[in-house]
């Protein structure tokens, strides 16, 4: 039997490694005030700053043995059963919204008693989704031009999975399901018109989304479910001095710049920084970049970039080589979606843009996004197996000019 991408297998590795040291100092005030407040509900004798170090611990150790199980499923499998994945993930769609009450303003997690963390339905959505549609397009490749056999289902299918998510809400996954899916469509061959007609409809619904949230502009407290997406973007188009004035308007983003560039190359070193003592809210999850940086300077943060990059490339290798279109198809695209989420993490640090709620791969505490993750990974180590470099080679020597579209047919 062929080995796996060991490389891959490895940079990943090293990635969880400094995530879960890097946990160990930024969730230090998180952990003690979750604590505290056991501690004073008399579920613990007392307080203590290791809460989310002990529950990183269960999640990695449950993901790797998940990785060592399914990286030994042969990658036609999920071929096989992609309708029944992606069933199953809609299925987990409409429980969240049935039988679990809205935290704040939103549904997001399944809380079951006895797993040490909440199952958060969008982030196995994203795995199942690739999965159908990888499978989708190599089925039915020879239609995906046509209006009704090809651009009529695929855009069924993104309209449930939009719907679903909406009702959450949860736009910041649709943030990063909306450019994969069209992406995946045009590179399969798609008509482009049909996508451009899509892509203005889609366009005039975020304009709607954002006309009809309401929120209280003194508060800042929302009046209906689309409130928290106007803000948000209020925020990011709002001036420093009405930041400064009001604590509501762009406060997360306002620390996390301060974290990121108050101390440039040098940083403060590892456990040393300021922001994570509630100046920076929830830091462990979508605010950890500004965190790595405030405590170990640009240099580690340009390093974990470069890393994203090689893990990237590790990936797209296993695309390029790949002779089966669901496998190359699958590949591609869960590279491009890991990359795509790391890009807009960092950006909503540096205020690039407006704050969405999307985690960091492998860098961000949450146990969800780690299991689908660990999908990912085993999927990607099982193509690895089968792929066939030297094949591939002799193929593209007798061709002068392969474009992105005809690579994704080859």
């Amino acid at each position: 039997m062929k080995s796996v991408d060991y490389k891959l297998f490895f940079t990943v590795l090293v990635l969880i490694i400094f995530w879960m040291i890097m946990i160990s100092s930024v969730s230090v005030w998180g952990s003690f005030r979750v604590t505290s407040t056991q501690a004073a509900a008399w579920y613990i004798s007392e307080a203590y700053n290791h809460f989310y170090v002990i529950r990183n611990i269960i999640h990695v150790l449950v993901s790797l043995v998940l990785v060592w199980i399914l990286v030994k499923v042969k990658y036609t499998y999920y071929e096989k059963y992609s309708k029944q994945i992606f069933a199953l993930a809609i299925i987990l769609l409409i429980v969240v919204l049935i039988l679990w009450e809205a935290y704040k303003w939103a549904r997001w997690w399944i809380s079951i008693p006895w797993i040490p963390f909440n199952i958060q339905p969008t982030e196995f959505l994203k795995f199942a989704l690739i999965i159908y549609l990888a499978a989708f397009f190599k089925q039915y490749k020879q239609y995906l031009h046509t209006f009704y056999d090809g651009f009529v289902p695929f855009a069924i299918v993104l309209g449930v999975v939009l719907v679903l998510v909406w009702a959450q809400p949860d736009f910041g996954t649709i943030l990063v399901i909306v450019p994969i899916s069209f992406m995946m469509f045009f590179f399969a061959w798609a008509n482009v018109k049909y996508l451009s007609l899509m892509f203005l409809v889609w366009v005039m619904i975020a304009g709607s989304v954002y006309l009809a949230g309401d929120y209280d502009r003194e508060t800042g407290e929302n009046k209906n479910n689309l409130g928290y997406v106007t803000q948000r973007i209020d925020n990011f188009l709002a001036d420093n001095e009405d930041a400064i004035k009001n604590r509501t308007i762009n406060f997360q983003t306002e620390q996390a710049l301060i974290a990121i560039w108050s101390w440039w190359f040098s940083g403060l070193w590892f456990w040393q920084s300021i922001q994570k003592f509630w100046y920076l809210p929830e830091v462990q999850w979508d605010f950890i970049f500004s965190v790595i940086v405030e405590e170990l300077g640009f240099l580690w943060a340009f390093m974990l970039m470069n890393m994203y990059m090689y893990i990237g490339y590790r990936w797209m290798r296993i695309a390029r080589y790949s002779s089966d279109l669901f496998a190359k198809y699958a590949a591609f695209w869960i590279t491009s979606w890991i990359l795509l989420q790391a890009c807009i993490n960092i950006w909503v640090n540096l205020n690039i843009v407006p704050l969405t709620g999307i985690t960091l791969p492998f860098i961000s505490y949450w146990g969800s996004s780690l299991l689908s993750l660990s999908f990912w990974l085993a999927l990607l180590l099982s193509i690895s197996r089968d792929i066939e470099p030297e094949k591939y080679k002799k193929i593209m020597k007798r061709k002068n000019h392969v474009s992105i579209r005809k690579f994704l047919w080859m």
